[in-house]
């Protein structure tokens, strides 16, 4: 039997602005993006869990959050902050949408600290989901237009390079490709927002969608890593 090729696009920030949350929405139900992680401290955190309830085949993970785009201050290394906080994430997770995350994972990589990505690993090993870069599925992240922070690269989410990235770094197995789409919208200002809406055509642009089936790629997403036949 051939091995398959399972990508989940996954699009972190769900939350945290209505433009983001719009954008994420457009992409699941047009394009090829296929779960999103949601920021519990979002602004627009209300709108994204009715957003998901509308779109019931839109994994959604946590995407645990101590810094926001407002350069909040917190000690990584105080450990006990850290079991605290994911705590306090995780009970609004389930309280906000009813069941437990998909998949868990942080905003700017924070649980891949060395710090805390052991505890991570602890904390999140009970919940039976993936952990961003715990290996059950391989993490690809250059889909970026900002490789060096603040210095925009447009092309590095254009949707030639998505093509190429199909092409070369969906392996079989599981992949996740992560994204960050988002609609520019008034109150939100951030390092990363122009860069957004780039992301977002090219999310639904059809030379993608012509790629996933020219490379025999399946897209997927965390809900269905968790019913695969092996792990049942």
């Amino acid at each position: 039997m051939t091995p398959e090729k399972n990508l989940i696009v996954n699009a972190d920030d769900l939350g945290w602005s209505p433009g983001v949350n719009r954008a994420i929405a457009e992409c699941h139900a047009h394009g090829v993006l296929t779960s999103a992680s949601l920021m519990v401290t979002g602004r627009a955190i209300a709108e994204a869990v009715r957003l998901s309830r509308r779109h019931p085949r839109l994994s959604v993970g946590l995407h645990w959050d101590v810094w926001g785009e407002d350069e909040r201050e917190f000690d990584l290394g105080d450990v006990r902050a850290v079991r605290d906080e994911f705590a306090r994430q995780l009970e609004t997770f389930y309280a906000l949408m009813g069941r437990l995350p998909t998949h868990v994972d942080s905003h700017r990589h924070a649980h891949r600290d060395e710090r805390v990505m052991p505890v991570f690993e602890e904390l999140v090993e009970p919940l039976g989901v993936p952990l961003r870069g715990d290996g059950r599925v391989r993490f690809v992240g250059k889909f970026y237009a900002q490789w060096e922070w603040k210095k925009t690269e447009m092309r590095y989410v254009s949707p030639t390079f998505l093509g190429q990235m199909l092409a070369d770094d969906a392996r079989d197995g599981w992949t996740e490709f992560s994204c960050h789409p988002g609609f520019v919208t008034p109150g939100y200002d951030a390092v990363y927002d122009a860069e957004r809406e780039v992301e977002a055509r090219t999310l639904i642009d059809e030379s993608v969608r012509r790629a996933v089936t020219a490379n025999g790629i399946t897209l997927a997403s965390y809900t269905d890593w968790a019913q695969q036949p092996t792990r049942a």
